[in-house]
């Protein structure tokens, strides 16, 4: 029997309350009424709607902050996980038994599309001292990297067990940083301040990151969406440039830089 607390309780009603929208809407759309094209949350927005209100600290929204090191950056490969004589990279894990097998097969299927493309191997924890530890704790986070010892990465059954979020989840542990936060992102998008509420400026911080001799990457799945962190409803915080049309935040998959990033992090000879 799955165990609720109170807060997941709040949260399965607010997620009823919006279903029962969207009945009405196409109830509304049965009638003959004209209604508005219901509006999709990118990857981004569906992160930090599944993230209001907890007590975790995190920062850009989804990012835990390591109990273990000091900063975000890692030094002398810390934070890679560890290859093995056979040329994988294997990353123990464990899956809480909160989750139902439905939701088990996403995070699995998620897993299998870094096997098809990469060298890194999500494999059973058998006892390994580092591995992650997913859970469906409340909201969607991670560390940045291997952190070491058990490592918890959050993918809570309320709003974060979707394909892309859970790619998005697991590519923080490989050691990514979100795609906004590169250290030459302002040669691609403008951060509109205006619509950044002050409580929120730090999220926007560039990290001195390594770009891995890759080009910026709108189509990442580690983007961020172009009204994240925004102090009104629909105001862009990101515009991309020098074409501001140029779609950011998708959730569908990896893109192409995505997977050539793990490969040449990971040293994959793929």
């Amino acid at each position: 029997m799955m165990k609720m607390n109170l807060s997941h309780l709040a949260v399965l009603a607010l997620l009823l309350g919006l279903s029962a929208q969207d009945n009405s809407l196409a109830q509304a759309q049965e009638d003959g009424v004209q209604t508005k094209k219901p509006y999709r949350l990118d990857i981004t927005s569906r992160i930090l709607e599944a993230n209001k209100g907890i007590s975790q600290n995190l920062v850009e929204g989804d990012i835990a902050l390591s109990k273990k090191r000091n900063g975000m950056k890692c030094w002398n490969n810390y934070c890679k996980w560890r290859k093995s004589y056979n040329g994988l990279v294997e990353v123990p894990y464990s899956l809480s038994d909160y989750f139902f097998d439905s939701e088990k097969a996403i995070i699995r299927k998620a897993m299998e599309s870094f096997h098809q493309k990469t060298c890194v191997r999500f494999v059973p924890h058998l006892g390994q001292s580092d591995y992650l530890s997913i859970e469906s704790e409340l909201g969607c986070w991670s560390t940045i990297g291997r952190d070491g010892g058990k490592q918890v990465v959050s993918l809570s059954m309320y709003g974060c067990l979707a394909h892309g979020i859970v790619q998005h989840e697991l590519l923080h542990a490989l050691g990514f940083h979100h795609e906004h936060a590169r250290s030459d992102r302002d040669q691609y998008v403008r951060i509109n301040w205006e619509n950044v509420p002050s409580a929120n400026v730090f999220n926007f911080n560039k990290m001195d990151t390594n770009n891995l001799n890759t080009p910026y990457d709108y189509s990442s799945i580690m983007h961020y969406g172009r009204t994240a962190f925004t102090s009104a409803f629909g105001a862009n915080t990101i515009t991309p440039i020098p074409d501001p049309s140029v779609p950011i935040g998708q959730r569908e998959d990896m893109s192409y830089i995505d997977i050539l990033r793990i490969n040449r992090l990971y040293g994959c000879n793929i």
